[in-house]
This record gives C-alpha cells, sequence and structure tokens, in this order.
C-alpha cells in the first residue's frame, strides 16, 4: 500500500514559526499598533489600548520580580475572566514565571492539589465569585502550605501594592529578564480534567502556545481590524490561547463579554463593540441562538469565529452561519496537551466539511491515524486513534514523568486517546473517544453517529448517546435528549419509529432519558462519564 494510502499528514506552510518568547512578540505588536484597541472589558467599560496594555503589562511584571519572584517559578491565577487574568498572563510571559491556571470551578480539595503538585510560590486570586468564595479557600491554604508564600486579590488593595512594588525595578532590569528568557522554557501549566483520579498538569512552553496562537488566528485570517468576543474561560486553552494569543500576536482586540458565560452578554459583547468574530463550544451557540430576542442584536459585523470543544451539530453550524453571519467560522480540534489545536477547517471550505470534519492538519505539525491495538497507522477511511507531532505537543505533565511517557511515545507523538477518521484529502472527522467506544454484541458503534443521526429528530435539541451494561450484549445504547422549547418528552417508541429503516438495528438506542442539561465540565464538554453512573443507578443495573 502506497503511503498516499494511509492515514497521514503533514501541515506544510510558507509561513515560519515565530521564534520568540511571548513577550518580544507582544513588543513587535505593540510597536506596530500601538495606538490600536487591544482589550475591552464589557462588564466594567475599562479600555486599553495596545500601548496602554504593555505599560500595565510591565507595571505587573516587575511587581513580580520585586518581591523576588524567580524564572521558572510557578504563580498561580485562580478567577472567572477579567482584564487582570490577562495581564497576568503577559506579564508572568516576560518575567519568565510559570503561570498555573487553577479551574474556577475547583474547590479547596482541588486548590490544595494543584497547589502542592505545582510547587506554587504565590497565588492571585478573585475574591469571590457566585457560591466560590476563593478568598477563604486561599487563606486557609496559606496556613496550610508554607510554600504558597503570598497571596494577592484582584479588586483588592493587594493587587495595587504589587503594582506599586514594580517601581523597585527598572525598566532596563526588566528588559534584561525578557531577553535572557528562551522561548522553550515553560511558561504555562494547565490541569486538565482529569474524568478518573487527579488532573495532570500540562506544561506548555512559549514556542507551544505563541505559534498555536498565531496559527490558529492565521487560519481565519485576523489582522489588527479583528475584534474578538471571548467568552470562553481564559484559564483554559480556547481562551487564553486561540483567543488572547491570536489576538495579540495579529494586534487584534480581545473582548471580555463577561466574567463566565451567558448568551445575552456575549451577544451584547458582539452587538455593542462590533465584533468580528465570536468563539465558543456548540453548547454556547445553541443557548445564543435560543434565545427569544436573538433578533435583537447586531450581529452584522461578525465575519468569522471559532467553534471547538467537541463536535457541532449540523444543523447548529447551519445557523451559526445564516443567521449569526459568520461565513468564515472555523472548526477547531484538539487538547490541553497539545497548545491546543492540531486541525481546522478553513474559510473557503464547503458546508459539508465545516459540518461533518474537524479540518485537516494545521501548520507545521504532523497528525496519523493509528490501530489503537497494534500502533499501525490505518487506511485512510478507517477509523483509529488520532496522533499528532510538532511544535505544538506539551513538554510534558508537570513533574509526572510516567505519565507523560504513557502519552507521548518515543518517537514524539502525542496519542489523544480520540478515534478519527481521514479522508482522501485530509480532512479528519472524530467519531469518539476510544473509552466511549460502545461494543454491543461484538459490534464497535460509535456513539457521535448516533447523536448526529438523531439531530435530525424534530423534536430533539441536544442529544447525547453512552453505553451502558447489558448482560446479553455487554454494552446497550443510551440517548440522553434535551427536547426543543414547547415540543413534549421523546419516548423510546418515538427513537425507534424514527430510526426504522434509517440505522442498523444495533445502533438504535435501547434506553431514552429526556433531561433539561446534561452534566458538563466548565469548558462545555459533557461528561459522559457521570452520564453512564447515573444511567447505571436509573436503571437499576448496578451489579
Amino acid at each position: 500500500m502506497s503511503d498516499a494510502h494511509l492515514s497521514y499528514a503533514q501541515g506544510a506552510s510558507d509561513t515560519p514559526l515565530l521564534e520568540e518568547t511571548i513577550g518580544v512578540n507582544l513588543e513587535r505588536t505593540v510597536a506596530a499598533f500601538g495606538e490600536r484597541e487591544a482589550l475591552v472589558d464589557v462588564p466594567s467599560g475599562r479600555r486599553w489600548t495596545y500601548a496602554e496594555f504593555d505599560a500595565e503589562v510591565n507595571r505587573l511584571a516587575k511587581g513580580l520580580m520585586a518581591i523576588g519572584l524567580e524564572v521558572g517559578d510557578r504563580v498561580g491565577i485562580w478567577s472567572p475572566n477579567c482584564p487582570e487574568w490577562t495581564l497576568m498572563q503577559y506579564a508572568t510571559a516576560k518575567a519568565g514565571i510559570v503561570l498555573v491556571n487553577v479551574n474556577p470551578a475547583y474547590r479547596s480539595h482541588e486548590l490544595d492539589y494543584v497547589v502542592e503538585q505545582s510547587g506554587m510560590r504565590m497565588i492571585v486570586s478573585a475574591i469571590q465569585y457566585k457560591s466560590s468564595q476563593y478568598r477563604q479557600m486561599v487563606e486557609a491554604e496559606l496556613t496550610k502550605r508554607p510554600s504558597l508564600e503570598r497571596a494577592v486579590y484582584i479588586d483588592d488593595p493587594t493587587w495595587e501594592e504589587l503594582l506599586a512594588e514594580g517601581e523597585k525595578v527598572s525598566d532596563t532590569e526588566l528588559a534584561e529578564r525578557l531577553a535572557g528568557l528562551s522561548n522553550t522554557d515553560p511558561i504555562n501549566i494547565q490541569y486538565t480534567s482529569g474524568t478518573t483520579g487527579f488532573p495532570k498538569g500540562a506544561t506548555l512552553s512559549h514556542r507551544n502556545i505563541l505559534n498555536n496562537g498565531f496559527f490558529v488566528g492565521e487560519m481565519i485570517h485576523y489582522t489588527e481590524a479583528d475584534r474578538v468576543c471571548i467568552p470562553v474561560p481564559f484559564y483554559h486553552c480556547f481562551g487564553m490561547v486561540m483567543g488572547n494569543l491570536a489576538c495579540t500576536s495579529h494586534g487584534a482586540c480581545m473582548v471580555i463579554p463577561a466574567p463566565t458565560f451567558t448568551p445575552a452578554e456575549a451577544l451584547t459583547a458582539v452587538s455593542q463593540e462590533k465584533c468580528t468574530s465570536l468563539y465558543g463550544v456548540p453548547t454556547m451557540f445553541i443557548a445564543e441562538l435560543g434565545l427569544e430576542n436573538f433578533a435583537d442584536y447586531d450581529l452584522s459585523t461578525l465575519r468569522t469565529g471559532i467553534m471547538a470543544g467537541s463536535p457541532c451539530p449540523v444543523e447548529v453550524m447551519k445557523q451559526v452561519i445564516d443567521r449569526m453571519n459568520m461565513a468564515e467560522v472555523a472548526i477547531n480540534y484538539g487538547m490541553t496537551e497539545t497548545s491546543p489545536v492540531s486541525t481546522s477547517t478553513r474559510t473557503d471550505d464547503d458546508l459539508r466539511r465545516r459540518t461533518e470534519t474537524v479540518g485537516r492538519v494545521m501548520p507545521h505539525l504532523e497528525i496519523k491515524i493509528v490501530d489503537p491495538i497494534t500502533g499501525e497507522t490505518v487506511k485512510r477511511g478507517e477509523p483509529g486513534e488520532f496522533c499528532t507531532r510538532g511544535y505544538s505537543v506539551m513538554k510534558g505533565y508537570w513533574d509526572e514523568p510516567a505519565k507523560t511517557a504513557e502519552a507521548i511515545d518515543a518517537d514524539g507523538w502525542m496519542h489523544t486517546g480520540d478515534l478519527a477518521t481521514m479522508d482522501e484529502d485530509g480532512y479528519c472527522a472524530i467519531v469518539g473517544r476510544i473509552k466511549d467506544m460502545v461494543i454491543r454484541g461484538g459490534e464497535n458503534i460509535y456513539p457521535r453517529e448516533i447523536e448526529e443521526f438523531l439531530y435530525g429528530h424534530p423534536g430533539v435539541a441536544d442529544v447525547s448517546v453512552v453505553g451502558v451494561p447489558d448482560e446479553k450484549y455487554g454494552e446497550e445504547l443510551m440517548a440522553w435528549i434535551i427536547t426543543r422549547p414547547g415540543h413534549g418528552p421523546i419516548t423510546i417508541e418515538d427513537v425507534q419509529e424514527f430510526s426504522a429503516g434509517k440505522l442498523a438495528h444495533y445502533k438504535v438506542p435501547r434506553y431514552v432519558h429526556c433531561v433539561e442539561a446534561f452534566p458538563m465540565t466548565v469548558t462545555g464538554k459533557i461528561r459522559k462519564i457521570d452520564m453512564r453512573e447515573e444511567a447505571v443507578r436509573l436503571l437499576g443495573l448496578q451489579r
């Protein structure tokens, strides 16, 4: 078999990789676009040009240096989206400090784990948000772990005190610190949401995330004229890399619509700030399109945007293009460990490719689909595990060499755990997770296929399919369904009737469960492990 028939692709590009640090890249942007808006915080009305943003970043970086933080030290950031989060991202990068992103949904037990595991010396935190009493949890941590030396709180005198400390450090000292950094230095630790056990700290370098953000922006043709609405969390790659770094590497404007996502605030920001691009996971776009007053928002300035996090239903994608004016919207696929994006659709791709695939390989990367058992590259069209190699692959899991070796093989390939196919033109489709694949009576079933089919039912707003234990077949399918407003409950008989003659009998779900919402991670990924556990309880299948 020739190599052309194997599921392997390489991202050729005439645009070279950025071989510089995040701080140097920001300064180049400031030199070119200093008077253009860099950051807008809609809730507070605060605005910064690139020159103003860089000056504030420098003040903060000097503050971090003044209190004794050295290159390679770890500093945590624990807050919903706000300008201070973004300032910390760039200040730590300029000072060579590793920023540890702490999930805003964490509680004291999880905070304790990441503080200890990362060796965090300082944390910058919100005081509180909704039911999260951050200060209370941080203060408890300070007494418990002497290695955590200091806490600074946003919207608190301690923040101003940190900035004031920076007056002790000269511009020359900061410039020398910046000049001494390497773009392969670790600069960011992101704890991946482990579905079992404790999360692992994916360690990313300047080179990893700066280039990934830059090429994400290149794929959707960002320039200094773009204004990007970022309702996705900064603590995750979607917000800080695909959002912030894509903007600052092109001179575009970062627009923060709210601390956390609400559909009305996202569309208000797009309308008020004349955004050209909007980000979100599919469930966010579903919520925006479902607003009763959707037609009241002026979305005429939208041109593009990114959907990622989970596959997008075909009907949702069509509405985003037609009703939200996002004709150039892209689907991105990746994972935290790969900085994060490995594949992307292009703006000139047809509707089928932008609805049925996650695009093709990104510039300067390699991808392949392998048999999960043998490790051999499969033929095009056959399912297997998605693997990627190149500049985007993380340095490793922080202080966990054994787990790193499980994920990245000896040849540098990151094994994602995702099941995918690659077509003759190199476009990939994600068909599930290896662990989500359902084996019913010896038949391999990919839940994604059944979900796409059931989206076509007129009463289905959203659907997620999981496997549940079965004595006869090993596993059976259960469809969790969110119905459309005004539509009554959908029964198993409805699903069977809708599927008759269209789906193979073994792919028709045996169980249907209607819910108002799915269990989700804060990044919008459906927690199928929780659904399986609940299904076992609901159906009385405990063994």
